[in-house]
């Protein structure tokens, strides 16, 4: 059995993770809108955060590993989505330093230019990555909606919501739609509001094209 890291953000970065390339996924803005959704979901699944009129909320007092909680709590009541962009760029340097310092991946630091920030990850043990696939794998493929893990079922979402190729590739999220949209509802109203920011994303792309 594979030790794998318990907060769901941390798995999903290294789900991004391209085994066969050995780096991460190219994603741009994505995967810091999928680990703030990860981040708010794994509250929302264990009842730190509820949801009131369709907006985020706390819920009961618990852990805050990410501060999340309290700047929700200290916030107007704003959207899932603008939850989803606030720091997301911040988090994905966030959960890889958790990451690095836990001993999960070795990360090297450089610059393009001589001037711009650059990062190479390696994941140290394979296994970890192929062990969070295979849970993702069975919860798309395997037993009934009901009895799948939640964090199994919030990674398959996740992924869906995030165009995460690595977990996802567009042939799976269209093959196995329905099951996804299972999966999200038992996974609560991030990933949604993920889909959602990116939707929002690519038609501004597009719309700017």
């Amino acid at each position: 059995m594979v030790d794998i890291p318990e907060s769901l953000p941390a798995r999903m970065f290294l789900l991004a993770y391209d085994l066969r390339k050995q780096r991460m996924a190219k994603g741009g803005s994505r995967l810091g809108y999928v680990l703030r959704g990860a981040a708010l979901t794994e509250l929302y699944l264990d009842g730190r955060l509820s949801e009131d009129g369709r907006r985020p909320a706390p819920g009961t007092p618990g852990d805050d590993p990410y501060g999340l909680l309290a700047e929700i709590a200290g916030s107007r009541p704003r959207s899932w989505q603008h939850w989803i962009r606030k720091g997301s760029r911040a988090f994905v340097a966030t959960v890889r330093d958790e990451l690095e310092r836990d001993g999960w991946i070795r990360v090297r630091r450089h610059r393009v230019l001589g001037l711009f920030p650059s990062y190479q990850v390696t994941v140290k043990d394979p296994r970890v990555v192929k062990e969070l696939w295979g849970g993702a794998s069975q919860a798309l493929r395997g037993r009934p909606v009901a009895h799948v893990n939640s964090y199994d079922a919030a990674a398959v979402a996740l992924a869906a919501a995030g165009e995460l190729t690595t977990v996802l590739p567009r042939a799976d999220r269209r093959r196995y739609k329905r099951r996804i949209e299972e999966l999200t509802a038992r996974s609560g109203p991030a990933a949604p509001a993920v889909r959602k920011v990116i939707s929002a994303e690519n038609a501004a792309a597009a719309s700017a094209v």
